[in-house]
């Protein structure tokens, strides 16, 4: 089984920003992606403007929680959005059916929020 590794959009907006560096030129399917990396990690998005690094420390840090942690791809999504209400963390764990209580929710916002503000 291979290891996964999550990226953020940022991360996706540098990749292809080297890449059209180096080549000169995108394929369509790569300028339209680069187009909604550049959207996503910029403050138009949630009002907040992200970065590799803060992706990989938040990831990172929700990985160590013992619930999320067994689901590297909620940890993504969480580190992705940085949702900053219980509804809607709720929101992403119940993709998974990972049950958390308030309390446990409200200690993943102030993870994000460490990382964040």
């Amino acid at each position: 089984m291979s290891k996964r590794e999550f990226v953020d959009f940022a991360t996706v907006r540098d990749l292809l920003l080297d890449t059209r560096e180096r080549r000169g030129e995108l394929s369509y399917e790569q300028k339209v992606a680069l187009q909604h990396a550049e959207w996503a990690a910029s403050e138009n998005r949630g009002g907040l403007k992200t970065s590799p690094e803060i992706f990989t420390n938040l990831f990172g840090d929700l990985a160590k929680n013992e619930k999320l942690g067994q689901h590297p791809e909620v940890c993504a999504k969480i580190a992705e959005l940085a949702p900053m209400k219980v509804e809607d963390v709720r929101v992403i764990i119940a993709s998974k059916r990972i049950a958390m209580d308030t309390d446990e929710v409200e200690e993943i916002i102030t993870i994000v929020r460490q990382h964040i503000l």
